[in-house]
């Protein structure tokens, strides 16, 4: 029997009739149910380099901090063919073992885009829920949309659906580990 896939839908803060801008708040959330207590979940998803088997973009991490808290840093490494290679400093703005596991890149005042895993106990097992929103703060994406402005609305919608990609395959191997 095959998994069900993850559920994705593409998102904005702000509502919009056209396609969103980064200004609206773009993003992602990517839904999966999992055949595992929150527990065994959270030990993966509180994994900063666990993401880094299935995604394209995101290479691992290194912590800074010496403890996963609200406020401890951890450094990134993402690769993409568009934005090259890079490091980014991420802090971590919740952290509730079993239950929220979230982070900020760049700043904690103009984060550069906000991501989050939110585990809720249902049916003997856990819905795992893994969001995304870009910006508010600059990153990598602002420096391509200011080279060109009028392509803003499709450069978003293609960060929203590479990000929706991994994201996906993300949560699809944590059900996976998680279920063995």
């Amino acid at each position: 029997m095959t998994a069900d896939p993850a559920r994705r839908q593409l998102t904005t803060q702000r509502p919009t009739d056209d396609e969103p801008l980064f200004a609206d708040g773009a993003g992602v959330t990517v839904e999966i149910d999992i055949n595992a207590l929150p527990e065994t979940v959270w030990t993966l998803v509180s994994d900063i380099n666990l993401p880094g088997q299935f995604s394209d973009e995101f290479q691992g991490a290194q912590w800074v901090s010496d403890t996963p808290a609200v406020g401890a840093v951890f450094t990134g490494r993402n690769k993409n063919e568009f934005m090259g290679e890079w490091e980014v400093p991420c802090t971590l703005t919740h952290h509730k073992a079993n239950e929220v596991f979230a982070w900020v890149p760049v700043s904690t005042e103009n984060p550069a885009a906000q991501w989050r895993f939110d585990l809720a106990p249902q049916d003997g097992g856990t819905r795992l829920t893994f969001s995304m929103i870009l910006g508010p703060g600059p990153s990598g994406l602002t420096a391509i949309i200011e080279k060109m402005p009028d392509k803003e609305a499709a450069i978003v919608h293609n960060r929203q659906i590479s990000q929706a990609a991994n994201m996906a395959r993300t949560v699809e191997g944590i059900r996976d580990l998680a279920e063995k």
